[in-house]
C-alpha cells in the first residue's frame, strides 16, 4: 500500500504567489502634458490634462512617471491625483515594478492568515520572488504558526518551531 507522507505530515503551503496584486498596472508618462513635452505650463498642462481620454486607465492601478529632466511644480501631480482620482483603482509616482511590490505587499499585510494558527507552515520557494516579501510574510506568520519552514513540503527547511 503506497502512502503519502506529503499528504500525512499536516504541513500547508503558503505561496506568496497567492497574495499578488491582480490588478493591471499602467505607466503613464506625464511628459505628454507638458509644453513640447519639456516644460510645465500652467495653461497648457490643465487644457491637456483636461483633453485626455481616461477610459485606458479605469479600474487600473496607475504608476505616474516623468521621463524628462523637468521642472515640475508640486500642483501637477495634486492635479493628476483629482483627474484620476475616482476612476482608477490605485495611482502614485513611481515606477511600474516599484508599484508591483508595494502593492503586493499591501496585499499581504492586509491578508487574513488565521487558517495558519497553530499550523505547520511551509512558504514556498519560487524563484525571482523579492526578498522583501519573504521577511513580509515571516514576520507576519512566527507569531501565529506552530512551525515556519521554506522550501516545499516534502523537503522544507525550518525557520521557527514554537516550543
Amino acid at each position: 500500500m503506497f502512502v503519502n507522507k506529503v499528504e500525512n505530515s499536516g504541513i500547508l503551503a503558503f505561496d506568496l504567489i497567492d497574495f499578488k496584486n491582480r490588478v493591471e498596472i499602467v505607466e503613464f508618462d506625464i511628459k505628454i502634458l507638458f509644453y513640447q513635452e519639456m516644460i510645465v505650463r500652467e495653461k497648457d498642462f490643465k487644457a491637456a490634462l483636461a483633453a485626455l481620454d481616461l477610459k485606458p486607465f479605469t479600474g487600473k492601478a496607475v504608476a505616474f512617471t516623468c521621463s524628462v529632466d523637468a521642472i515640475v511644480p508640486p500642483w501637477v501631480y495634486m492635479a493628476l491625483a483629482e483627474k484620476f482620482h475616482a476612476i482608477v483603482a490605485y495611482y502614485n509616482f513611481k515606477s511600474v515594478e516599484t508599484m508591483e511590490l508595494e502593492l503586493w505587499t499591501q496585499h499581504l499585510n492586509h491578508a487574513d492568515l488565521s487558517l495558519y494558527q497553530d499550523q505547520k507552515v511551509v512558504i514556498r520557494a519560487r524563484p525571482n520572488m523579492p526578498e522583501s516579501l519573504y521577511i513580509l510574510a515571516t514576520s507576519r506568520l512566527i507569531p501565529i504558526v506552530k512551525t515556519l519552514m521554506y522550501g516545499e513540503i516534502g523537503m522544507p527547511k525550518v525557520i521557527f518551531k514554537r516550543t
